[in-house]
């Protein structure tokens, strides 16, 4: 099976590479959602959306396929090493060869949007983190320690923006400490929220699932 990544969401910012093996794959699997991004090279294949209760069977069926002899790409969002953990272990259960295409990596563009360099930065994520103290105390540490930008991946419903901003203060952080939360990189409806952490604490808005903060380094020259 090929694993291809769509990156952040904007369909130009898929590879070629990825391109290339969806429109040869003979079968393309992955959720509705990220489906729709790379309709238009899957035209020739057949095309299986899952959900999270259903991606056992779809991908039962998909390992079916390829013993076949069939052509098999499983689509997923962002970037293959950072949110795609699961899914790449249910895929490697299933096949004995697997085949990464990583897309554009959210994390660069988060870079690029702030203006600062992936080797002055840490990148830290809470996705896949199941104990909240832990959580905290590692971004704690890193900003107290000071020596690098923070770009922060929040883990969706739980631990978003405005939980991670609060609890940070409550542990000893400068309320003042800036930061920034980006929202739907690349997508339409692109939002960037400046301002300090207390200012973060306080919104009660929703923030979108797809969003990255950046806790940026008084140590560090901005581009």
């Amino acid at each position: 099976m090929t694993v291809v990544a769509v990156g952040p969401g904007d369909p130009h910012m898929l590879t070629m590479k990825g391109r290339h093996a969806l429109e040869k794959a003979d079968l393309v699997v992955g959720f509705k959602t990220v489906l729709n991004v790379v309709a238009e090279w899957t035209t020739g294949a057949e095309v299986r959306p899952m959900t999270y209760r259903d991606q056992e069977d779809v991908l039962e069926y998909a390992q079916g396929q390829v013993r076949q002899g069939k052509d098999c790409v499983v689509c997923c969002w962002g970037d293959l090493n950072v949110s795609a953990r699961e899914l790449l272990a249910r895929v490697r259960r299933r096949a004995e060869q697997v085949q990464l295409i990583p897309g554009v990596s959210s994390i660069q563009f988060a870079c690029a949007r702030s203006g600062i360099a992936l080797e002055d930065s840490l990148f830290i994520t809470l996705h896949k983190r199941q104990e909240t103290d832990s959580d905290v105390a590692e971004v704690v540490h890193y900003l107290n320690e000071g020596r690098r930008h923070i770009i922060l991946l929040p883990r969706p419903f739980d631990l978003m923006p405005a939980q991670i901003a609060s609890q940070v203060i409550a542990a000893g952080i400068a309320p003042s400490q800036p930061v920034t939360v980006f929202q739907r990189l690349t997508l339409e409806g692109e939002q960037r929220w400046n301002g300090t952490l207390q200012e973060c604490a306080e919104i009660t808005e929703e923030f979108s699932d797809l969003s990255i903060m950046v806790f940026f380094s008084p140590n560090q020259v901005l581009d």
